[in-house]
């Protein structure tokens, strides 16, 4: 076995590893069908949905769907826990409307990109190493478990709070986040398809305050979902607060910024007018650019 092969193996393991922790965590004082937390069945569906596009992509040898499946996953998981879920409540409904409408346009989104630029060059040596594309799908369902987490904890919790002032601020800020990364996107979208800009970086509008305003944004939006979700977490459950630390750690540490900035500079590190973007410009958190 390589140790490409045997890193791909541990990296499957310590998905479902997590996963089973997270969910473990998450079913304390969740709804049940039958015997089953509903929390738990959120879990497994986040991996099942992943595997199954995984058999035709890995067939194909593409990476097409894989933006798209993420997101039909989280909508996924959100339609089945409110419906499987009991009692729920303003708080519920709320957040689950967040995150489907967070996922319609993301996806859409990524997956209108991938089709005009044909590729994904994240996947170029991964898709066509099997067990390598495996535990990427595999990943993904740890992705949308984690992430989600805390959205489930509200929708599938037997204790329910009425709206106050901290789901109010939940809300505000999920907007805020929301609203930074739909724009950022946008402008960079806008940006690439003027031909003047062809092979250029974008430096203008949200990304002149920071070289990561979408992922600011996104980021911003999960801690939303978990200051609404304090309210109603107890025991075990609080360990869905994970989701906005991983969202964070994920794209400042993993797959995000860290693998754009080594793209960026690669491609644009040489000339005076990049080194002087990298220098003025925060890689996350916005601050005004200078004049």
């Amino acid at each position: 076995m390589t140790n490409q092969n045997r890193n791909s193996l541990l990296g499957i393991v310590a998905s479902l590893a997590i996963g089973a922790l997270v969910v473990l965590a998450g079913s304390d004082g969740s709804s049940k069908v039958g015997s089953i937390a509903v929390f738990a069945v959120c879990g497994i569906l986040a991996y099942l949905i992943n595997w199954l596009v995984f058999v035709p992509s890995s067939l194909a040898k593409t990476e097409h769907y894989f933006d798209l499946t993420g997101s039909v996953t989280y909508i996924t998981v959100t339609v089945v826990a409110l419906l499987l879920s009991s009692d729920l409540d303003a708080r519920a409904v709320i957040v689950g409307a967040m995150v489907v409408v967070w996922a319609v346009r993301l996806g859409s989104f990524l997956f209108r990109r991938v089709r005009r630029d044909g590729r994904d060059g994240r996947f170029d040596q991964i898709k066509v190493d099997p067990l390598r594309f495996f535990m990427t799908w595999t990943l993904q369902g740890l992705w949308v478990l984690l992430t989600l987490a805390c959205a489930l904890a509200i929708i599938t919790g037997l204790e329910r709070e009425p709206i106050g002032w901290v789901a109010i601020l939940g809300i505000v800020v999920w907007v805020a986040g929301f609203a930074i990364e739909v724009v950022a996107d946008r402008q960079k979208s806008t940006f690439k398809q003027d031909p003047a800009n062809q092979g250029r970086f974008i430096a203008s509008g949200l990304w002149a305050w920071s070289r990561h305003p979408n992922y600011f944004g996104e980021i911003v939006l999960w801690t939303g979902i978990a200051i609404m979700a304090l309210p109603v977490l107890s025991g075990w459950r609080w360990v869905t607060l994970i989701s906005p630390v991983f969202v964070t750690l994920l794209l400042t540490r993993v797959s995000g910024i860290p693998m754009l900035e080594a793209r960026a500079e690669k491609r644009w590190g040489g000339e005076d007018e990049f080194r002087r973007y990298i220098q003025n410009t925060p890689v996350l958190v916005p601050r005004p650019p200078h004049t």
